[in-house]
């Protein structure tokens, strides 16, 4: 099965290098990575570049999908899984770069969507758990996956969560161009969009770790969109 784990990055010059060489590592050699950046003022795609020259040039696991500015994280990850569908990958992974999603945990949700449609790493079934995180962030987290399960209907526990696995099919299906979500709100709408097309998922326990270096992107503006698309996408 070809793997194509993919890693939006804006400002992460501190991180961008030792996340791409652990996911490398921690894998086999048909697991891919691809980092779409959005022309990072701090140079995240030159460093990018140069590790890739490094590492085999056109050979390389590591890849490169260059944007001309900062668009969106949704925008950034359909960008991605049309880049990675028109290469034949299996299988397109959504990983963070500053190592709030685990290396280790990766291995596992590979291992889970080879059997199934998609995987979600999930904070909130047995065994998953969060790391170094306030109160305020716990409360709209979990509330946002509770809102999101009461509203849209399935009993999924992490619907904000950006660590999933999607089999190529799921992603053919589902409709990319009609997806116009972004931040917690694109996690959810994936995920449902998958359900509704009938498309069989299972939750894999994580452990979210805050992240080690850099400025969260998280803002109000990503949360309160969530919870107003979520209506939205209940009666699309």
């Amino acid at each position: 099965m070809k793997s194509l784990v993919i890693i939006p990055t804006y400002n992460e010059k501190e991180n961008v290098e030792a996340i791409t060489t652990a996911v490398i590592n921690a894998t086999d050699s048909n697991v891919h990575v691809l980092v779409v950046d959005d022309n990072s003022p701090d140079g995240t795609g030159q460093i990018v570049r140069e590790l890739i020259e490094k590492s085999g040039g056109d050979q390389s696991r590591l890849k490169l999908l260059s944007r001309p500015g900062k668009q969106g994280l949704g925008r950034a990850y359909i960008a991605a899984f049309r880049w990675g569908l028109e290469r034949g990958y299996d299988t397109l992974v959504e990983m963070d770069a500053d190592f709030s999603h685990r290396p280790e945990d990766l291995v596992q949700i590979l291992k889970a969507v080879s059997t199934t449609d998609f995987a979600v790493g999930s904070r909130y079934v047995d065994g998953g758990r969060t790391v170094n995180w306030g109160l305020m962030r716990k409360i709209i987290s979990r509330g946002g996956s509770l809102y999101a399960r009461m509203i849209l209907g399935y009993p999924l526990r992490d619907w904000t969560g950006g660590f999933n696995a999607w089999k190529r099919n799921v992603l053919e299906t589902i409709g990319l161009d009609q997806v116009r979500s972004e931040g917690y709100s694109f996690q959810i709408e994936l995920k449902y969009r998958s359900l509704k097309c009938k498309f069989k998922g299972v939750e894999v326990p994580i452990v979210f770790e805050d992240r080690r270096v850099g400025k969260s992107k998280m803002s109000s503006r990503i949360v309160i969109e969530a919870f107003t698309r979520v209506w939205g996408m209940r009666f699309q």
